[in-house]
């Protein structure tokens, strides 16, 4: 095979420096992710593809629009994520889950009094 042919794999491998998963927890696809620096924020020795995601990131996004955003892989993101939310230069918030939302009971009291009012 030739350099051309290992192209599309060997990208992903050389951003990640080899690595395969994120430290620490999971990324959800619809995990908002929010950069956490100031503009003026420190951001020596991270790769062109962290400072993207950064950069995209000012405003709070999802990973999966992230990585509609960035054209990078949400595996690639998830270790890239992974690396800045190590360095505390990003805010992570997992989306609800069917646990943490309110109990259906109470949404309709909610409903309930809404109407009378």
């Amino acid at each position: 095979m030739t350099e051309q042919e290992y192209g599309p794999l060997l990208r992903p491998y050389t951003i990640t420096r080899g690595r395969t998963r994120p430290t620490g927890p999971e990324f959800d696809l619809m995990t908002t992710i929010r950069t956490a620096l100031p503009e003026s924020g420190r951001t020596g020795g991270l790769s062109p593809e962290h400072l993207r995601i950064l950069d995209v990131c000012r405003s709070a996004t999802t990973l999966v629009d992230l990585a509609s955003e960035t054209g990078l892989s949400v595996n690639v993101l998830r270790i890239l994520l992974g690396d800045l939310r190590d360095r505390g230069m990003i805010t992570v918030h997992a989306p609800a889950t069917a646990g943490r939302l309110p109990e259906e009971r109470i949404l309709l009291e909610v409903i309930q009094g809404l109407q009378a009012l």
